[in-house]
C-alpha cells in the first residue's frame, strides 16, 4: 500500500531545499526559489492529473475538472516563508490536498466536483508589507495600492509581479464567481501545543481569531539616576512596565484571549538616566470581537488612570484591527466527520494566526483543518509534522471532497 504521509513528507522535504541560503527555509515571493517552487509543484500537479496555471497575482493553480455544473472545491495554502522558517508552514497546505488527489486517482475515485489547489504566492507579508494578496485577488478585495508598496531594496511589488511574468494590473479580473465556487478549506500546522497535548493528529478550527494592535507612547521626565528622588518620579518606563503586566492579566482573566507586548523602546535609554519616553505595542487576539474589542477598551482605560496618577503624558491608539472570522458549519462539519472516520477525536480549536481563509471568506464558506506540530513549535527550522500525522490529514481530504457528492 502506498504511504502517503512519507510521500508527503518527500515533495516537503524536495520543497524545503528550494530556499535562500541559512538556516531553515526562506522563500520570498517573486524571487529565484519561489520560481523553483512553482516549477516542482506545476511538474507533480500535472502528474497527477491536473491542469496547471500561473495567475497574474502569482498563485499557481492546479485544476481537477469536475461534473458539468457541480461547481469547485478549492483547497491550498501559501508557498512563502518567514525568513529561516520551517519546511511545514504554508507550503503543507498545497501539498497534502495535491497528494490526496492523488490518492483518490490511484484507488480509481473521480471526484464529484471540480477541484483546485491553490499555492498563493505571499501570505507571510516579509518581502514586502502586505499579505494576502493572491487570496484576496480571488475575493475581489485587493487594493491596488499594495502595488506601489517596496521591499527593502526599493523594488515594487508590481515591479517584482512583473519580472515575474505576471500582469498586475489584470489582477481585478482574478474575482471568482461565488456562485461557481463550493468552498474554500486550508490546511495548516497548528502553531500550537493544543493538538499535542490532547495526542491528537488532526483538529478542525472553529474560527480564525481576530486581531487588534494599540500602539501606546508614555512621556515623562528624565534625570540622573542617583541623585532624583524616588518620591516624586515621573518614570516612563514604570508606567510601560505596569502596562505590559495589565496586558498579561487582562489576557489570563478572559477565556480564549491572548494578549502580547511584542515591541518596547524607552529613550534616553542610558544605564544611568530615568526614562523619559516609552513607547510600546499591545495586541490582542480572540476567536470573540466583543472579548477582544473589552480587553482594548480596559487597556485604554487602566493606562489614562495610570498616567494621571503619575502625572505623564499619555497617547493611545488603535492602530490596527481584523474582525475574527468563523469558519463555515457546513465544511467543518465534513471535516469533523471525516476525521473521527479517520479514528480521530474530531477536536473543534480556533486559530489565533491570520491565515489566506480569512481573506477567502469574502468569496466564499471557509474551513481549515490543523495539523499536529511538534512541541508547538513554528516560523523556526525545528518545525515539524510527522508523516502518519499527514497520512491521516490526507486521508480526510479525500474523503471531504469524496463526500460533496
Amino acid at each position: 500500500m502506498t504511504d502517503w504521509g512519507a510521500r508527503a513528507a518527500d515533495l516537503l522535504e524536495d520543497l524545503a531545499s528550494l530556499s535562500e541560503p541559512g538556516p531553515g527555509v526562506t522563500r520570498l515571493p517573486f524571487t529565484p526559489e519561489h520560481r523553483a517552487a512553482v516549477e516542482l509543484l506545476s511538474n507533480r500537479m500535472t502528474q497527477a492529473g491536473l491542469a496547471v496555471r500561473l495567475d497574474d497575482a502569482g498563485t499557481l493553480v492546479g485544476r481537477l475538472e469536475g461534473p458539468a455544473g457541480r461547481g469547485t472545491l478549492l483547497m491550498g495554502s501559501h508557498q512563502d516563508s518567514v525568513r529561516h522558517g520551517g519546511a511545514f508552514d504554508g507550503i503543507m497546505g498545497v501539498v497534502l490536498p495535491l497528494i490526496a488527489l492523488e490518492k483518490l486517482r490511484a484507488e480509481g475515485r473521480a471526484p464529484p466536483c471540480s477541484v483546485e489547489v491553490l499555492a498563493f504566492a505571499d501570505e507571510e507579508g516579509v518581502r514586502f508589507p502586505t499579505a494576502l494578496v493572491g487570496s484576496r485577488a480571488l475575493a475581489g478585495t485587493v487594493e491596488p495600492g499594495v502595488l506601489e508598496m517596496t521591499d527593502g531594496d526599493g523594488v515594487t511589488l508590481r515591479a517584482a509581479m512583473t519580472a515575474f511574468g505576471l500582469a498586475p494590473d489584470r489582477i481585478g479580473a482574478l474575482k471568482r464567481d461565488p456562485g461557481d465556487v463550493i468552498g474554500f478549506v486550508e490546511t495548516h500546522i497548528e502553531q500550537g501545543p493544543v493538538l499535542e497535548r490532547a495526542d491528537e493528529a488532526l483538529g478542525v478550527v472553529s474560527a480564525i481569531c481576530g486581531i487588534e494592535r494599540h500602539s501606546i507612547g508614555i512621556v515623562g521626565e528624565t534625570g540622573h539616576a542617583g541623585t532624583m528622588p524616588m518620591e516624586g518620579r515621573r518614570d516612563a518606563l514604570v508606567a510601560a512596565s505596569a502596562i505590559v503586566t495589565e496586558v498579561n492579566r487582562l489576557a489570563l482573566d478572559a477565556e480564549g484571549l491572548r494578549g502580547t507586548v511584542g515591541a518596547l523602546a524607552i529613550g534616553p535609554n542610558v544605564v544611568n538616566a530615568v526614562p523619559r519616553v516609552a513607547r510600546l505595542t499591545a495586541e490582542f487576539r480572540s476567536a470573540e470581537d466583543e472579548v477582544r474589542r473589552a480587553a482594548g477598551d480596559a487597556l485604554h482605560g487602566f493606562a489614562e488612570a495610570l498616567c494621571e496618577r503619575m502625572d505623564l503624558g499619555l497617547a493611545c491608539e488603535l492602530t490596527y484591527q481584523q474582525p475574527a472570522q468563523p469558519c463555515a458549519a457546513g465544511l467543518s462539519e465534513r471535516l469533523v466527520k471525516a476525521v473521527t472516520a479517520a479514528g480521530g477525536q474530531g477536536l473543534v480549536l480556533p486559530s489565533g494566526a491570520t491565515h489566506d481563509a480569512s481573506a477567502m471568506a469574502d468569496l466564499c464558506p471557509v474551513a481549515m483543518l490543523f495539523v499536529r506540530c511538534r512541541d508547538g513549535v513554528s516560523h523556526r527550522p525545528e518545525e515539524f509534522a510527522a508523516p502518519e500525522d499527514m497520512g491521516q490529514a490526507v486521508a480526510v481530504l479525500a474523503e471531504l471532497v469524496m463526500s460533496l457528492d
